[in-house]
C-alpha cells in the first residue's frame, strides 16, 4: 500500500469536522474529510434541524388552540403530512448529503467513504465503503470528530423490538396513536410535546426523580407541569424492568405495572464510539469515554478532538467553535482559545428552556458565595399582556464576592432568544452593579431579567 500525504486528516464530518475541513481547506491546506455516514452528521439529516421542524409544526397547533382565550373560536386539523414532507424535502433534500459533499469538495476537500482509524501520531488508516484500503499521512495533523450514536439501554426484551431513536423517529411519515417515551432529556422532553400537541396520547418515563435532570429544579418543574398540562402522562422516578413487543410495545415498570402503546421511543441520550479507532497508538487509552484536549484543542502528538467526544456539551454549537479554535490552532495564529465559562444550551420545549453556565448546584460545589434569585415570567409585564402559553422563569446564579453572574436560567416562550443577554453577562462577567443600570425595554419576556437582578441580595 502507498501512502498518501496530506496536511490534515479529519475524521468525523459532523459540524465540527465540516467546519474545520473546509477552513484548513480554504487556507490552502491539503485536507482529506474521512466519514462512513452522511457528511453534515446528527444535526441536519437526524438531530436540531428535522426536530426543530416538527417543534415548529406543533407549537404552531398550540397557538391555534391558544386563540380560543384571547381571540375567539379556532378549529384545527393536524396534518403530519405536511411535516413529514418539509422533513424529508427541506431540511434532508432525502437523506441525501450532496450539498455538504459540493461545499466541502468545492473548498478543496477530498473526502473519503469509509472508517478512519489512528495509526501513530499523524497516521490514519480508512477502511473504504468501497472495499478499499487507505492510507493517510497527516505531515500537520489530524483532528478527530467522531461524534456519538444513540444511546442503548440494558432493558430485558428491549434488544430486537423495533423501537425507534432520534434516527428513525425523524423519518415518521404516519404517527401512531399512542407512544411511550422512555428518557426525560431535552430530546425526550421535545419530542413528547411535539408528538402530544398533534394528538398522540403519550407517556413520558424517567428514571430519575426528575425531567431535564440537568437544569434548575425550577425549569424541570415548569415543564413538568405545562407537559401534564397537555395531558402527557409524565412519570418520574421509575424503575423500568422489560419491554415486549406483539404488534405494540408493553412497558413493565417496577411493582409489576405494564405500560403499553403503540410505539415506543428512547430518547435516553447519546454515547461516544471511541473503542476500537486507535487512540492507543497515539498514547491514549482504547476505552475512554471522553477525550481529554487543552485549551488549543490538543489531545495528543499532532492530534485535535472536537465536537460530543471532548465532553464539553454535545451541542453543535460548541463543536463548531472547537473547531474555530483548532483552525487557528493548525494555521498558527493566535487565540482566543477555548473557554467553556459560558456555554449556554437551550432545550426547544414551549416554553423553551435556555440556560448557561453554572448552575445553583455546581456554584455551591465550587465553593463560591453563592446567591440566586427566581422572577416569574407570567407577572412580567410581557407575560401578563402574553397570558396563554406565558409559562416560565428566569434564574440568576450569582458569585456575591466578585459581583457577577456565573450561570442563568430563562424559561420562557422564546427562552432561548432571551438567555443572549445573560450569556453574554456570564461570558464577559459583566458586573452586576452595570446590569442594574441597563435600560430593559418594555414590555418584553427579557424585561423579567430586571427584576430578578432587583432580588438578587448583595
Amino acid at each position: 500500500m502507498v501512502a498518501t500525504e496530506v496536511d490534515v486528516v479529519v475524521i468525523g464530518l459532523g459540524p465540527g469536522g465540516e467546519y474545520a475541513a473546509q477552513k484548513l481547506a480554504e487556507a490552502g491546506l491539503r485536507v482529506v474529510g474521512v466519514d462512513k455516514g452522511l457528511v453534515g452528521g446528527e444535526c441536519p439529516f437526524y438531530g436540531c434541524i428535522p426536530s426543530k421542524m416538527m417543534i415548529r409544526a406543533a407549537d404552531t397547533l398550540s397557538e391555534a388552540r391558544r386563540a380560543v382565550t384571547l381571540a375567539g373560536q379556532v378549529e384545527v386539523t393536524p396534518d403530519w403530512r405536511l411535516v413529514a414532507e418539509r422533513i424529508d424535502k427541506q431540511a434532508t433534500n432525502h437523506w441525501d448529503d450532496s450539498a455538504h459533499v459540493d461545499r466541502l469538495t468545492g473548498a478543496g476537500v477530498r473526502i473519503l467513504r469509509g472508517t478512519g482509524r489512528l495509526d501513530g501520531p499523524g497516521l490514519v488508516v480508512v477502511a473504504g465503503t468501497d472495499g478499499g484500503t487507505h492510507e493517510l499521512v497527516a505531515t500537520r495533523g489530524v483532528v478527530l470528530n467522531a461524534g456519538t450514536v444513540p444511546a442503548t439501554l440494558p432493558i430485558d426484551g428491549l434488544d430486537g423490538t423495533p423501537y425507534w431513536t432520534n434516527r428513525e423517529v425523524v423519518k415518521v411519515a404516519e404517527l401512531p396513536a399512542s407512544l411511550v417515551v422512555v428518557g426525560g432529556g431535552p430530546i425526550g422532553c421535545e419530542l413528547t410535546q411535539a408528538f402530544a400537541r398533534f394528538g398522540v396520547r403519550v407517556t413520558l418515563l424517567e428514571v430519575a426523580d426528575r425531567i431535564l435532570g440537568p437544569e434548575e429544579p425550577e425549569s424541570s418543574a415548569v415543564i413538568h407541569d405545562v407537559l401534564t398540562s397537555e395531558g402527557v402522562d409524565v412519570r418520574t422516578g421509575v424503575r423500568i424492568e422489560s419491554v415486549s413487543h406483539d404488534g405494540g410495545f408493553h412497558v413493565t415498570l417496577g411493582g409489576g405495572e405494564v405500560v403499553s402503546a403503540e410505539q415506543l421511543l428512547v430518547a435516553a441520550g447519546r454515547r461516544t464510539q471511541l473503542s476500537g479507532i486507535g487512540l492507543e497508538t497515539v498514547g491514549l487509552d482504547d476505552d475512554l469515554k471522553v477525550v481529554d484536549t487543552d485549551e488549543r484543542m490538543r489531545a495528543a502528538e499532532r492530534l485535535w478532538a472536537v465536537g460530543d467526544i471532548t465532553g464539553k456539551g454535545q451541542f453543535t454549537h460548541v463543536s463548531m467553535y472547537q473547531a474555530a479554535v483548532v483552525v487557528r490552532d493548525v494555521l498558527g495564529q493566535d487565540g482566543p482559545w477555548a473557554d467553556y465559562r459560558a456555554v449556554s444550551r437551550v432545550t426547544f420545549t414551549d416554553p423553551e428552556v435556555g440556560s448557561v453556565g453554572m448552575s445553583e448546584h455546581q456554584a455551591r460545589e465550587a465553593g463560591l458565595q453563592v446567591r440566586v434569585s427566581v422572577a416569574d415570567v407570567p407577572e412580567s409585564s410581557r407575560g401578563w399582556i402574553h397570558q396563554a402559553g406565558n409559562e416560565g422563569i428566569i434564574k440568576l446564579v450569582a458569585d456575591a464576592e466578585r459581583g457577577v453572574l456565573v450561570g442563568a436560567s430563562a424559561v420562557a416562550p422564546a427562552g432561548g432568544e432571551v438567555l443572549g443577554l445573560l450569556a453574554a453577562a456570564v461570558h464577559a462577567e459583566i458586573p452586576i452593579a452595570t446590569l442594574r443600570t441597563m435600560h430593559f425595554a418594555y414590555p418584553t419576556f427579557h424585561r423579567a431579567i430586571e427584576v430578578a437582578l432587583g432580588a438578587l441580595e448583595d
